[in-house]
């Protein structure tokens, strides 16, 4: 939440099943380690790497300067700027849910499947963010595991 605080604009897109290598490619290549620290250095403003998406896949930072499909839907607030279009058409394209941090109020929103939930609290977000990824990927993980055990009797 310093990136809100500050009110440095940032895009952070979380990979999940759908691979978004196409996106990541579009980038600089990192394949470093999650930091809070990373992520508020890499969105300084005027820095080589502030403009476009970070893609954290696997629990690692893939790629900064990501470019991003636009969402052009015209039921979109005109108020809302290019980061937040992008939020949104990245989360409509895949299952990738991405969060957005606007450098003009400071607030934070996150885009899950072509859908923007705007001005979140830091614990609803945490709870939003547990709920997708680490529920719903503990349960692909058991499903995963039910099904290998099931083809190896």
């Amino acid at each position: 939440m310093e990136l809100a605080k500050s009110r440095t604009g940032a895009l952070i897109v979380i990979e999940r099943d759908v691979k978004i290598q196409d996106i990541i490619a579009t980038g600089i290549q990192m394949e470093s380690e999650v930091s809070p620290q990373l992520i508020c250095n890499i969105f300084v403003p005027n820095t080589p790497l502030h403009d476009g998406a970070v893609i954290i896949r696997d629990n690692k930072i893939a790629a900064a300067s990501c470019m991003l499909p636009l969402a052009n839907d015209q039921d979109i607030a005109r108020e809302l700027g290019t980061r937040h279009r992008a939020a949104i058409g990245i989360s409509k394209e895949s299952d990738s849910i991405a969060i957005v941090v606007s450098e003009e109020t400071g607030k934070v929103s996150i885009a899950k499947d072509g859908t923007l939930i705007a001005d979140l609290r830091e614990d609803v977000l945490k709870k939003i963010l547990l709920k997708n990824l680490v529920n719903e990927g503990k349960l692909r993980q058991e499903t995963r595991t039910n099904t290998e055990h099931r083809k190896s009797e």
